[in-house]
Order: structure tokens, then sequence, then C-alpha cells
């Protein structure tokens, strides 16, 4: 497996992280041998510290940095909010043109880590933004209902709780559809059977902050993958993608 560099100079690099590829190593997948920090390490050649997190089935922009110094400062950049990051998501049923979702979070245990303190996991704000770019409405019969419909949204998750995306929009009851913890076993089984999609319809498309050094404002893109934009053709969302998030 390779990882496409999206940006790289002399204080930190981005690639485009496939779904399925953990960040590091981890207590999720004890098996596993291959980890984006270590790919991007060993195709450049030197030490990299990551800034920030994707799940696993996560796909999208992955930010990195080329000293500790750099590290530091980007993810303070992070904690205190000034990192815009955009997503795309394709979710049962069809919500609002676009909205604000505004639901504490219990902060969830992270397995990277042992003996967290209890105040780890106390409930915490968490805004998330959202907008629809597109919607559908499929012949199948998923539940009691004879057809099913899904949406495409833009989604903006103004704090960092883990799996703030997965999870809000649980509670918009517009799960995020392939999410086997957080969406429906049924409407996930209905894509991986129709249209052989395999994976967690979530893409970090977009990243924008202010460099470390410069100040000046540097957005990075990450195309979709082959399987996310196949379905966008099949359900006739190309068009509502900015052309920069498309291969």
């Amino acid at each position: 497996m390779e990882l496409t560099l999206l940006y790289k100079d002399e204080q930190l690099v981005a690639v485009n992280k496939p779904a399925g590829l953990l960040v590091h190593r981890s207590n999720i997948d004890r098996h596993e041998t291959r980890f984006a920090l270590q790919l991007l390490r060993d195709h450049l050649g030197r030490h990299v510290y990551p800034v920030h997190r994707l799940d696993k089935p996560t796909s999208g922009v992955l930010l990195f940095a080329l000293s500790p110094a750099t590290a530091a400062q980007l993810t303070r950049c992070f904690a205190s909010r000034q990192v815009e990051k955009t997503y795309l998501a394709v979710v049962r049923g069809v919500p609002e043109t676009a909205g604000i979702i505004d639901h504490p979070l219990a902060e969830e245990p992270d397995r990277l880590l042992h003996d967290q303190p209890q105040t780890a996991f106390e409930t915490k704000g968490a805004i998330t933004e959202f907008r629809r770019l597109a919607t559908v409405e499929l012949p199948f019969a998923v539940g009691r209902y004879p057809a099913s419909r899904y949406s495409l949204l833009a989604a903006n998750p103004l704090t960092g709780c883990r799996h703030q995306l997965r999870r809000h929009l649980k509670h918009l009851l517009h799960p995020i559809i392939g999410d086997t913890n957080y969406g429906e076993g049924r409407h996930n089984r209905l894509f991986r059977d129709e249209f052989h999609c395999q994976r967690l319809l979530l893409h970090a498309a977009e990243v924008s902050f202010s460099h470390p050094s410069t100040g000046e404002m540097l957005t990075i893109a990450a195309p979709l993958d082959e399987p996310f934009v196949l379905l966008l053709d099949r359900l006739g969302w190309r068009h509502a993608v900015p052309p920069v998030w498309l291969p």
C-alpha cells in the first residue's frame, strides 16, 4: 500500500489516508502490520509526527509534522479550533438543507492509552455544522418502507470529540452508511449488496489552517477514492462534489 502525498514543505507533509489504514500502531487491531506513520516515514526516510487522527475506516487528509516543535504547534491549533475540517459523508434519510448539531458527547475511552483518569470520560460540548449537497430515493425496501432515501452531506466538526461526526449524525437519526459502530446494519447491507461498497462512507475532504511558519492560510484537499467516486456516479451525485475533491 502506498500513500499519496498531497502537500510537503520543510515543516509539514499531508497524505491522503486510505480507508482501512490505521494512523499508527494501536490496540484496535493488534494483527495490523501497516500504518500511515510507518509508511510515510519509510517513504521520506525520516521521522514524522502525527498532529491529529482519522479513524481507521475514514479516508482523507492526514497531516504530519516534520519536527517535534512543529507537531506541538499544529496540535495546539487543532485543540484550539484554529483548523477548519470538511468531511464528505453519505447518510441515511434526508436531513435539513443545513444545520448545526449542538449535542454534548461523553468522551470515549482511547484504547491507545492506559490508566486514563476518570475525567477523560466526562461529557463535554460538541458542535458540528453540516449542509446537504444531494439526495436520492432508491427503489429498495429497507424495513417497512418500499423505498429508501439517502443524502450526501458536507460536515464541519467545530470541536474535537472522538468519533464526533459518526455519533452526531447517529444522534440526528441520519447515521453514516457503512458505520458498523453507530450505523444501521440493514442500510449498510444494502450498499454492500447493491453497490459493492465495503467502506465507511466518510472522507476527510479538506483542511484549512494557518501555516506554522508563514502564517498564510493553507488549504489541502484530498481526492476521493475509486469506490466512493463510483458510488457518486451510481447515485448521480458527482455534480454535487467540488472538482478539487474528485480524482
